[in-house]
């Protein structure tokens, strides 16, 4: 998994920062991260994407 704590992505609701160590789950079909929003500091949530799913990001 390439996702590393500070990278910054961006989906539908806003701007998103990396906090926590991706990880994997069902055998490494599914990859779950901690993200925060860019405008919300603090306030973390968990992002769940298929391990087989592009995302974009940009390095901190």
């Amino acid at each position: 998994m390439q996702l590393q704590i500070g990278d910054r992505m961006t989906d539908s609701t806003g701007e998103l920062e990396v906090v926590g160590r991706p990880y994997t789950t069902k055998g490494g079909k599914n990859a779950h991260v901690r993200v925060q929003r860019a405008s919300q500091p603090g306030v973390t949530e968990t992002k769940m994407w298929g391990a087989y799913e592009i995302v974009s990001v940009r390095r901190a």
